[in-house]
């Protein structure tokens, strides 16, 4: 890390810059979606949010997540987001999100596999980055 970016706070883009390689859009468990992210989908579908639930949707506990394709993406990637501008709060938040908080390693983890993620910083540094952004998408 140069001089610069220790004597300020790094922003969600020194940390971070989306690749659009679709890795985060696959497997790991789908992605939750809530009633008011399956009326908006719905809505830019241009179906039923019931026929969408039924269609996109298959449950993982009491929640209901995006259906994932055989090759383990998520049934909306195609070599783009197809739902883009309505997508999941979780894909939206991608990759600030709040497992990174519980343990900072998770970060790791995820930058094994997204190529947009830098690692090469102090944890404390990510960390501070990820609570910032997410406590920003919480106002």
């Amino acid at each position: 890390m140069d001089s610069n970016q220790s004597s300020r706070i790094l922003g969600p883009s020194d940390i971070f810059t989306c690749e659009k390689c679709g890795k985060c859009c696959k497997g790991f468990g789908g992605t939750v979606v809530n009633q008011k992210e399956i009326a908006e989908i719905s809505k830019f579908l241009n179906i039923d949010p019931d026929q969408f639930k039924q269609k996109y949707c298959q449950p993982s506990g009491k929640k209901l997540v995006l259906a994932q394709r055989e090759d383990g993406y998520c049934i909306f990637w195609d070599q783009i987001c197809t739902i883009h501008p309505v997508k999941p709060h979780m894909c939206k938040a991608w990759p600030f999100i709040k497992a990174v908080v519980t343990d900072v390693q998770n970060w790791h983890i995820m930058a094994g596999f997204c190529p947009g993620m830098r690692t090469d910083l102090p944890d404390s540094v990510i960390l501070e980055c990820v609570k910032n952004v997410i406590d920003k998408n919480a106002e």
